[in-house]
């Protein structure tokens, strides 16, 4: 199952009051909240790889970098888009923008590395 750059995957939000900073606990404001856009774009990450990852295999997040641009308000409908710019051994590095009917409300950077699930598995127990 070939990893290659250009491998790309959407992720939908319609913002939540669960989703706020203020529920986050982020922040005191009822916006999107960035921990929740930070969610959305490893979600997006994540169902890039989907399928052309060894079943053995799983990736787990090392980094994100993200610019939080603009309030999102409650009700409002976003949209995370990765794909995937370099694959160095395991490590994987996606760009990820976040959308609204507002324009661009993030953009970054996120980074998953590809480990063997019993064995990571084995280091938390």
């Amino acid at each position: 199952m070939a990893i290659e750059p250009g491998l790309a995957a959407s992720a939908d939000l319609t913002v939540e009051e669960s989703d706020t900073a203020e529920a986050l606990h982020s922040g005191d404001v009822p916006v999107l909240g960035t921990p929740r856009i930070a969610a959305l774009m490893e979600e997006a990450t994540v169902a890039a790889l989907h399928g052309h990852l060894d079943p053995k295999a799983t990736t787990v997040g090392m980094r994100v970098q993200l610019d939080h641009l603009i309030p999102v308000a409650v009700g409002s409908k976003v949209r995370a888009d990765a794909t995937l710019e370099r694959c160095e051994g395991r490590r994987l590095t996606f760009a990820v923008s976040v959308t609204g009917d507002a324009g661009l409300v993030a953009a970054g950077k996120v980074t998953r590395v590809i480990v063997n699930r019993d064995h990571f598995m084995e280091r938390v127990r």
